[in-house]
């Protein structure tokens, strides 16, 4: 769980914002209430980026106006958010991208999703009496998938760039040369890590980078990674090389050979692979096609179900924030995420019944199990005839339409806690989204890819590009996302309103997490229907941090930025 914060840090930043990168559980009171005044969306006809840092949708915009297009400013714009939100994604992690593309006419999905390494096997987090040993596939040496967020930029940047990978690079370099201002939202993550940093294996390069005079680094000062611009500057003019066969692997090799019995090696990083895979999609409302991300991720079947279930009910006759709206939502949620957490994995491995998850027949038949009357679950997972947290996202739309969202990683806080040494690139913690146990879908194995909740999607209405969208938040990734695009489309809500508006998650756990700006008639309604309620402050990160953009009927750009986080939309 993320620690408590001292009653007198609480008073020293009461206005700062929920940091949602994290994937653990909320305490009571862990919370800053947002500033709501500040405006988080922009609007604009030429093109927008939507990310969680100002600084990074900057240097994506820029890229837009300097003639790029949307896929030139996401690989701008990913590399600029590994360097602002260096807790919540960076080289040494991995994602992936839901990409349209106008001229193809057609989306693409590029799976950068970290691998295990060759060492790996089912029983690497368990001890000989088969007890999972803790933390060790969340924090430390062994709690690290092969990277693949290098790749992912390349292949994107080599399919669909126009500008050079050296100027997409160029500006993060001399941004983080020139120092990375610290916002409110890297004073929080750093002091809610301390004990972290303290026991880590690489605790002199967090306290060198992160804190000052032993303190955590305050807004407004800014900190450095000398050794990542080197490797960043190796990564511009060699590209991908550099990192899976060249210099900044033989040190990644001779860093885990020294702590860790190699346990990525320079033969690991070589065979590492991004995937092209195909999108999955479904329907919403008749008219609406919501265009996600297959597994290894389990964002865009779950989210499809979702939508599919709650086809069957007319969520707008029952009114926002009803008691049967959010019943009726909440129960959707529970039978999806059964079905989510029994069959979904990395199809190299496993065989996913992805056709018959999305199908509207089987989303029919699991509507059936909701009682408007009471609350149920958890859900047994339906019968089919074949068998993170620390995160961020970005959306990006160009003049020409293109459309891409982007989600990555590197897990929890600040990952693994581990440094590959003279590169400064944090090492991610995704082997602990596998299940540490033996015989299951998702139990680790060689090469395998973890299951994420990634969910970068696209929306198209009638056909036509509708709207680009994605969140942080681990499992309360689906959520958000599913919840964003109720609000849009079942009450006509712009995307900065359906983002800033309260939200409800329940993965088919006995308790729902809700925000406390849901009605307290509508809450004290969901109790006297059976519902465990985990009621959370207002405009709490633990819900995700989506940004997004819509285009609006004349054409117009809408960026949104959830207000759940530091984002800021940024357009021309």
């Amino acid at each position: 769980m993320m620690k408590r914060f001292s009653v007198l840090l609480l008073v020293a930043v009461s206005m700062l914002f929920t940091i949602s990168c994290a994937k653990t559980e909320p305490v009571a009171n862990n919370y800053f209430p947002a500033p709501t005044s500040e405006t988080r969306d922009a609007f604009a006809a030429n093109g927008m980026v939507a990310a969680a840092h100002p600084l990074a949708s900057q240097i994506g915009a820029d890229i837009l106006k300097a003639g790029g297009n949307a896929f030139d400013a996401a690989v701008a714009t990913a590399f600029a958010i590994n360097i602002t939100e260096p807790d919540c994604s960076g080289l040494g992690g991995g994602g992936f991208a839901m990409i349209y593309s106008v001229k193809d006419q057609k989306s693409y999905v590029i799976d950068f999703r970290e691998m295990a390494p060759a060492a790996a096997h089912d029983r690497i987090y368990v001890d000989k009496d088969g007890n999972v040993v803790p933390r060790k596939s969340s924090y430390g040496w062994y709690a690290s998938g092969v990277p693949g967020q290098v790749a992912g930029m390349a292949e994107l940047h080599k399919r669909f760039g126009t500008m050079t990978w050296a100027e997409l690079i160029e500006p993060t370099i001399k941004l983080l040369e020139s120092g990375v201002p610290a916002n409110y939202v890297m004073n929080r993550v750093v002091t809610d890590s301390l004990a972290d940093i303290s026991n880590s294996p690489s605790k002199d390069f967090f306290e060198k980078t992160f804190l000052k005079n032993g303190l955590p680094i305050e807004v407004g000062d800014k900190y450095y990674n000398p050794e990542l611009v080197d490797s960043l500057r190796l990564i511009q003019k060699d590209g991908a090389d550099a990192f899976y066969k060249g210099a900044i692997a033989d040190k990644i090799a001779a860093t885990y050979a020294k702590h860790a019995n190699a346990w990525i090696t320079k033969a690991d990083l070589a065979k590492y692979t991004i995937k092209m895979r195909e999108p999955v999609q479904g329907t919403y409302r008749g008219n609406y096609t919501i265009v996600s991300v297959p597994p290894a991720s389990s964002g865009g079947i779950t989210i499809v179900e979702i939508l599919n279930i709650l086809d069957n009910f007319d969520l707008r006759k029952m009114g926002y924030a009803s008691v049967d709206a959010v019943h009726t939502i909440i129960e959707a949620q529970k039978l999806a995420f059964a079905d989510r957490n029994q069959y979904i994995a990395d199809t190299d491995f496993v065989d996913v019944p992805i056709a018959e998850l999305m199908s509207k027949d089987f989303a029919n038949a699991r509507a059936k199990n909701i009682d408007m009357t009471k609350a149920a679950g958890p859900y047994n997972p339906g019968a089919v005839s074949g068998g993170s947290g620390n995160t961020t996202s970005f959306s990006i739309i160009d003049k020409d339409g293109n459309m891409i969202s982007i989600t990555q990683t590197i897990n929890y806080l600040f990952g693994a806690f581990t440094v590959v040494e003279g590169a400064g690139i944090i090492m991610n913690n995704q082997m602990d989204d596998f299940v540490t146990t033996p015989g299951h879908a998702n139990s680790p194995a060689a090469g395998k890819r973890p299951l994420s909740s990634m969910s970068p999607s696209l929306v198209l209405k009638d056909g036509k590009s509708f709207a680009t969208l994605g969140s942080p938040g681990a499992q309360r990734i689906i959520t958000a996302v599913a919840s964003v695009l109720i609000n849009m489309i079942d009450f006509d809500m712009d995307m900065q309103q359906a983002n800033n508006a309260p939200r409800v998650h329940n993965n088919n756990t006995p308790a729902t997490s809700v925000e406390a700006r849901w009605p307290e008639a509508t809450r004290n309604a969901l109790i006297a229907r059976g519902h465990e309620l985990t009621v959370l402050t207002e405009l709490d990160g633990f819900f995700g941090a989506l940004q997004g953009v819509a285009i609006l009927p004349d054409g117009t750009l809408h960026g949104s930025a959830d207000p759940r986080r530091g984002g800021q939309a940024v357009g021309y």
